[in-house]
């Protein structure tokens, strides 16, 4: 860490994830950490994908430099840390020290044992996927602002490779008919994509086996396709739907394929952290569907929500395509960079306050994102798929008379 009198430097190395454009701070997030007294080292190029030049970073106050002098900072903060990084992210581990904060997305669920090599290196790992969604973290939420951006985005590539208009037109030649759009999740992506697919003017369904999630995409424009199904047990943690059991999905598809066969779009969302997400649309209910039809599955990075899409490729089955795109906001670098930023800057806030870093353990923020320090992997869940035990409590602080007492 930084020696005492000295201010902690934060350092944005280039991401080297493969079609990776997004970057961690942007020059626009400078200007608060600068006048909050941390110093920001940026490495050359690092924004370059998102259009950030060099000079507008230096402009609001970073050092442009090496990876290694990124990578020297007290505080480390990347898009996606070594973890979530596992080929490329590799080559810098030896970078790591003990005691350096690293913070990022680094999908730790699916990923425990990487998490365990990262806490060998003695750094501590924050996670930014973890942050409880409680509603003093939403600043903070990368997954709501990055989700937001791939459901905008999902639509719109929907209509690229759509052989139709999106909005009903009424011309001299006849009256052309509205694009039916279907999105099978309403999370936040699922609801923006519903938000963006009104807007270009399509008639648009979406099912959710929440049933609370009824009023939200009819606030939108859209109609709740209605399931008559046990979804009392749906609703998971976090605001994200619970695993369901074969037979449920199974039952549900039942109901969904008509629907699906009478669209001309299907956009899915649905995922579950750290899971293989669940299989929504099956080869049948595709090949039910009119050629030129559209099926973007945002879920094909955890196994697809749609048969036979494939990772980063566009299928076409019987003239339906399947594209399977796993990294929507790096296709809008600018905004999704914008945004990750503010929610990093908000959660290093959290814990940098009047020129002092303070990693409170009593704070959900901080302890249930914190994936690894001094060596131990620390997150329960991230143990517990290891095959770990519990960590002990933490002690109370000197002076205090009962546990918890002390913190702020």
């Amino acid at each position: 860490m930084a020696e005492e009198g000295s201010s902690l430097a934060v350092g944005v190395p280039k991401e080297s994830f493969p079609g990776e454009h997004r970057v961690a701070l942007t020059p626009t997030a400078l200007p608060a950490l600068t006048k909050a007294g941390l110093r920001v080292v940026v490495e050359a190029g690092a924004g370059a994908g998102a259009g950030f030049v060099d000079e507008a970073y230096a402009q609001h106050g970073a050092t442009v430099g090496s990876r290694a002098e990124a990578f020297g900072a007290d505080i480390v903060a990347q898009i996606r840390t070594f973890p979530a990084n596992p080929d490329a992210g590799r080559g810098d581990l030896d970078q790591l020290r003990p005691e350096q904060i690293l913070i990022g997305l680094a999908n730790p669920l699916a990923a425990p044992e990487l998490v365990a090599e990262l806490a060998t290196k003695g750094v501590t790992a924050f996670a930014m996927e973890l942050v409880p969604r409680i509603t003093r973290a939403q600043s903070m939420d990368v997954l709501s602002s990055q989700a937001n951006i791939g459901g905008y985005k999902a639509v719109i590539r929907a209509a690229r490779l759509l052989p139709k208009m999106m909005p009903m037109m009424t011309t001299a030649a006849g009256t052309i008919p509205p694009a039916k759009v279907f999105v099978l999740g309403v999370g936040v992506a699922g609801l923006q994509a519903i938000a963006t697919a009104k807007r270009l003017g399509a008639v648009v369904q979406a099912f959710d086996v929440r049933p609370e999630t009824a009023e939200q995409v009819e606030s939108l424009g859209g109609k709740f396709v209605k399931v008559e199904l046990d979804t009392a047990a749906a609703q998971g943690t976090g605001g994200y739907a619970k695993e369901q059991s074969e037979e449920f999905l199974r039952r549900q598809r039942e109901v969904l394929a008509t629907v699906i066969a009478q669209s001309d779009i299907v956009i899915t969302t649905a995922q579950v952290p750290g899971k293989k997400a669940p299989l929504l649309v099956t080869e049948e209910m595709v090949k039910g569907m009119a050629p030129g039809s559209v099926i973007i599955d945002m879920a094909a990075g955890q196994g697809g929500n749609v048969a036979l899409s494939q990772p980063d490729q566009e299928v076409v089955v019987n003239g339906i395509v399947i594209d399977g795109p796993t990294n929507l906001p790096a296709t809008v670098p600018v905004h999704a960079s914008m945004t990750y930023g503010k929610n990093v800057t908000n959660f290093l806030f959290n814990m940098y306050k009047k020129g002092v870093l303070n990693m409170n353990m009593e704070d959900e923020i901080v302890r249930e994102s914190m994936i690894a320090k001094g060596g131990e992997v620390m997150n329960a869940r991230v143990r517990k798929a290891l095959g770990l035990p519990d960590l002990a409590p933490p002690a109370p602080p000197p002076g205090s008379d009962a546990p918890g007492e002390g913190g702020s």
